[in-house]
C-alpha cells in the first residue's frame, strides 16, 4: 500500500498519510480487525496515469475495486493478468473514464473467476464484442452502456450462464434480439435501449421467468408485442417506446406490470378494457400511437401517471373513475377526439400536478371544481370548444405555473383575480372571445415570462405589464387603443412584442430601439403615425398598414404633413407668380437703366442717373 501511495501522490487529488494505518485512509475498507484490505475506491480523484494499476493487484484480499469517474484511457495487460489472479475480486468498476479513446480495444478478461459485477459504462470503447467476457464464469452484472460498441448483441457472457443484469444501452448494436440471450435463465434486468436493433422480439422472451425489467426503447424493432409477456409474473417494468411495433396491444399485458411505456409506436386497435385496472399498475404511456376507441372506465387506484395523448381515441372522459384516484399526479389525454365536458370529478384528484386535455373536442363550461387541484402546476386546455367564463376558482390554484386555455370560445372578461397566480410563468388565453379591459392587476404577476392575449375582443388601453416578461407579449388582434405606453420600456428582457391589428395611435416610441433583447416587433394594422425609428437590422419589424407612418427614405404622409404640403404647394404657386411679376419689372427697369445710361453718355447729364431709380 505504501508503494501504491507513492505512485498515486503525483497524479491524483487523493492524499494518503503513510504514517497511519492504511485501513484509515479515505476510500479504503478492511475486514473487521483491520487484518486485510477488502475494498479500494479511487472514484473521482482525477486519475490519469496507468502506472499504479498493477500495484493494486498485489492486494490479494481485494473484493471490490472502484476506479470510476477518472481520466484513464486504457487497461494495461499486466493489470488484467495480475488482477485476474485475485480469486476473491467480485466487483470491478471502471465506468466514466476515457477507456477506448484513441482506438484502444476492449481487453479479454482472463481469470477473474470470482468477478460478479463488471461496469465499463460511459467510456469510448468501440467495435464488436465476441469472446472478451466468456471466461467470466461468475459474472452476474455486466454494464457496457454509453460506449460506441457495434455489431450484434453479444451472447458469450460467461460459460456458467449466471448473468442476472445486462445493460447495453446507448451503443450502436444492430441486428435482432438473439434467441441465445433467452438461454440465460437468471436474467432479471435487460436494457437494450438506444441502439439500432431491428426485427421482432423473440416469442421466447416469456421464458425468462425471473425477468423484472425489460427496456427496448429507441430502436427500430417491429412486429407485434409478444403475448408471452402477459404471463411473466416477475415483470414489473416494460419500456419499448420509440420503435415500430404495430398491431393490437395484447390482452392481460399489465396483469403483473407496474410501469409500461409503449409510446411512439404504430399500435392500433382499442385499449383492452382490463388494461388500466390492475391494482398494482402505476404508470402507463401509450401516447403517439394509432389507438382508437374509448378510454377504459376502470383505472387502477395506484395509478400515478396516465399518458394517452396523440392517438385517435374518442368518446367521453370517464368521470366517476377519477374521483378515487388520489395517487394520480399526471393525466395527459391531449390530441385525441374526446367529446363531452371536462368532468367535475377531476377536481377530486387532489395530488394532480399536470392536467393536459388540449387538442380534443371538449365542450361546455369549465367546472369550478378544478379549483380543488391544489397541487396543480400545469393546466393545458387549449384547442377545444370550451365556452363560458374563466372560473374564479382556477385563479386560486396556488402552485400553477402554466395555464393555457387558448383557441376555445371562452367569453366574459379576464378575472382581476388572475394576479393571485403568483407562481404563473406562462399564461395563454389567445384565440377566444374575451372582452373588456386587460386587468391592471396583471402587473403584479411577478413570475410571468409569457403573456398571450391575442385574438380576443379586449379593449381599452394597454396597462402596465409584469416586468419579467421575456418570451413574448402578444396583444394582437384586439380592440386596444391609445398610444404605446411608456411602461413597456421596463420590459428589458422581452424577446417578442406583438401589438398588431389593434387601434393604437400616436408615434412609435424611441425606447423600443433600446430594447436589445427584442427579436420581433409587430405593429402592423394600427393607426400609428410619425417617423419610424431606426431599429437594429436583425430585428424582425413589421409596421405595414399604418398609413401615416413614414421613415427617412419615404415621403411624409401624416395628416400634419399633408396640410403642410398643401401650404407649401400654395406658397410655391404664389412664389412663382410673384417671381414672374418681379422678373417683368426688373426687365422693364433694366431697359430704363440702359436708356438713361445712353443719354448720360451722349449728353453728359449726371442728373439722369438719379432719374432711372425713381
Amino acid at each position: 500500500m505504501f508503494n501504491l501511495s507513492k505512485a498515486l501522490v503525483n497524479n491524483t487529488a487523493l492524499i494518503w498519510d503513510v504514517t497511519k494505518d492504511p485501513c484509515s485512509w479515505k476510500g479504503v475498507e478492511c475486514t473487521p480487525g483491520n487484518s486485510s484490505i477488502t475494498e479500494i475506491s479511487l472514484s473521482g480523484v482525477y486519475l490519469y496515469s496507468l502506472d499504479f494499476l498493477p500495484l493494486l493487484c498485489q492486494i490479494d484480499s481485494l473484493v471490490s475495486l472502484d476506479l470510476s469517474n477518472n481520466h484513464l484511457t486504457s487497461i494495461p495487460d499486466k493489470f488484467i493478468i495480475d488482477c485476474g489472479g485475485i480469486g476473491g475480486l467480485q466487483l470491478l468498476n471502471i465506468s466514466r473514464n476515457m477507456l477506448g479513446l484513441g482506438g484502444t480495444d476492449l481487453p479479454t478478461f482472463h481469470g477473474f473467476v470470482g468477478l460478479k459485477f463488471l461496469d465499463l459504462s460511459f467510456n469510448s470503447f468501440s467495435g464488436n464484442i465476441s469472446l472478451q467476457f466468456e471466461g467470466l464464469v461468475a459474472l452476474k452484472s455486466l454494464n457496457l452502456s454509453s460506449n460506441n460498441f457495434s455489431g450484434l448483441i453479444p451472447t458469450n457472457l460467461g460459460k456458467a450462464m449466471a448473468l442476472e443484469e445486462l445493460q447495453l444501452s446507448k451503443n450502436s448494436f444492430e441486428g435482432g434480439i438473439p434467441d441465445q440471450m433467452i438461454d440465460y435463465p437468471n436474467l432479471t434486468l435487460v436494457d437494450l435501449s438506444v441502439n439500432r436493433l431491428s426485427g421482432p422480439v423473440p416469442a421466447r422472451i416469456g421464458d425468462l421467468s425471473k425477468l423484472e425489467v425489460l427496456i427496448l426503447s429507441t430502436n427500430s424493432l417491429s412486429g407485434k408485442i409478444p403475448e408471452t409477456l402477459s404471463s411473466m409474473k416477475s415483470l414489473s417494468r416494460f419500456a419499448a417506446h420509440q420503435n415500430n411495433f404495430e398491431g393490437p396491444i395484447p390482452s392481460g399485458l399489465t396483469r403483473f406490470i407496474k410501469n409500461l411505456d409503449l409510446s411512439y409506436n404504430k399500435l392500433t386497435g382499442s385499449i383492452p378494457s382490463d388494461m388500466l385496472s390492475p391494482p398494482n399498475l402505476q404508470t402507463v404511456d401509450l401516447s403517439y400511437n394509432l389507438l382508437t376507441g374509448q378510454i377504459p372506465s376502470n383505472i387502477s387506484p395506484s395509478m400515478v401517471r396516465l399518458r394517452l395523448g396523440s392517438n385517435s381515441l374518442n368518446g367521453t372522459i370517464p368521470s366517476a373513475t377519477f374521483g378515487t384516484l388520489e395517487n394520480l399526479l399526471f393525466l395527459e389525454l391531449e390530441n385525441n377526439s374526446l367529446i363531452g365536458s371536462v368532468p367535475p370529478d377531476l377536481g377530486s384528484c387532489r395530488n394532480l400536478m399536470l392536467l393536459n386535455l388540449a387538442g380534443n373536442k371538449l365542450n361546455g363550461a369549465l367546472p369550478g371544481q378544478l379549483g380543488g387541484l391544489s397541487q396543480l402546476q400545469v393546466l393545458e386546455l387549449q384547442s377545444n370548444k370550451l365556452v363560458g367564463e374563466i372560473p374564479f376558482e382556477i385563479t386560486q390554484l396556488p402552485k400553477l405555473s402554466i395555464l393555457n386555455m387558448s383557441w376555445n370560445s371562452l367569453n366574459g372578461s379576464i378575472p382581476s383575480t388572475i394576479s393571485s397566480l403568483q407562481g404563473l410563468t406562462n399564461l395563454d388565453l389567445q384565440g377566444n372571445n374575451l372582452s373588456g379591459s386587460i386587468p391592471r392587476t396583471i402587473a403584479n404577476m411577478d413570475s410571468l415570462l409569457e403573456l398571450q392575449l391575442g385574438g380576443n375582443q379586449l379593449s381599452g388601453v394597454i396597462p402596465r405589464m409584469p416586468v419579467k416578461l421575456q418570451i413574448a407579449l402578444n396583444l394582437s388582434t384586439n380592440l386596444l387603443e391609445g398610444p404605446i405606453p411608456k411602461s413597456l420600456a421596463q420590459l428589458i428582457g422581452l424577446e417578442v412584442l406583438d401589438l398588431s391589428n389593434n387601434k393604437l395611435s400616436g408615434e412609435i416610441p424611441n425606447y423600443l430601439t433600446q430594447m436589445t433583447a427584442l427579436t420581433q416587433l409587430l405593429l402592423s394594422n394600427n393607426q400609428l403615425s410619425g417617423l419610424i425609428p431606426e431599429f437594429n437590422p436583425r430585428l424582425t419589424f413589421d409596421a405595414k398598414g399604418n398609413k401615416y407612418l413614414f421613415n427617412a427614405s419615404t415621403p411624409n404622409t401624416s395628416p400634419r404633413s399633408a396640410k403642410k404640403g398643401k401650404s407649401v404647394t400654395a406658397a410655391s404657386v404664389i412664389g412663382f407668380a410673384v417671381g414672374v411679376v418681379i422678373g417683368i419689372a426688373i426687365s422693364y427697369n433694366f431697359y430704363k437703366i440702359n436708356f438713361y445710361v445712353a443719354v448720360v453718355k451722349h449728353y453728359g447729364i449726371t442728373a439722369a442717373i438719379r432719374t432711372c431709380f425713381w
